[in-house]
């Protein structure tokens, strides 16, 4: 009896101090995180599958919409955070996403962020849970199911 009274004590208390610092600041909407969108990141968001059967198995083929096509070979910034795809500090080549590898990136309803896969032009980028931005030009890859992503930024340089 007396742990189910401790145990109601504290879940009451935890919940009144909850509330208390969330009343003290009702209208802020505040970030857990940098955002990152821009135009590009839009566009690259449009990316979608055809889905097609060869026999018994579903196959998965990106479809580009006109306004992220437009994009492909041109030149552009974009804002992100750094998702590894091997160990270590320094990368690369890496995946670039709108949400930090700190966020759990399949949960909630809007599904996986967008994010394209980095090649840099020369040398590697140490790695940080703060939001970088890069210039580079885009390309969609020609056969993503033979690994990588669908959507590349080459020739990769720091900006900030």
């Amino acid at each position: 009896m007396n742990k189910l009274f401790l145990i109601l004590s504290f879940l009451f208390l935890s919940s009144a101090m909850s509330n208390a610092q969330i009343k003290d600041y009702p209208n802020l909407n505040v970030p857990d995180h940098t955002p990152m969108m821009n135009n590009t990141w839009e566009a690259i968001d449009k990316m979608m599958y055809k889905v097609t059967t060869e026999g018994n198995k579903k196959v998965y083929t990106p479809h580009y919409p006109a306004e992220l096509k437009k994009l492909e070979h041109k030149v552009v910034e974009l804002p992100g955070y750094i998702v590894p795809l091997t160990s270590g500090r320094n990368h690369s080549t890496f995946m670039l996403s709108v949400l930090p590898i700190t966020q759990c990136q399949f949960c909630g309803t809007n599904g996986i962020p967008p994010m394209v896969e980095i090649f840099m032009k020369k040398g590697t980028i140490k790695y940080t849970d703060e939001p970088i931005k890069l210039k580079g030009k885009i390309v969609f890859n020609p056969e993503p199911l033979k690994g990588n992503a669908e959507i590349q930024v080459v020739e990769a340089e720091l900006i900030n």
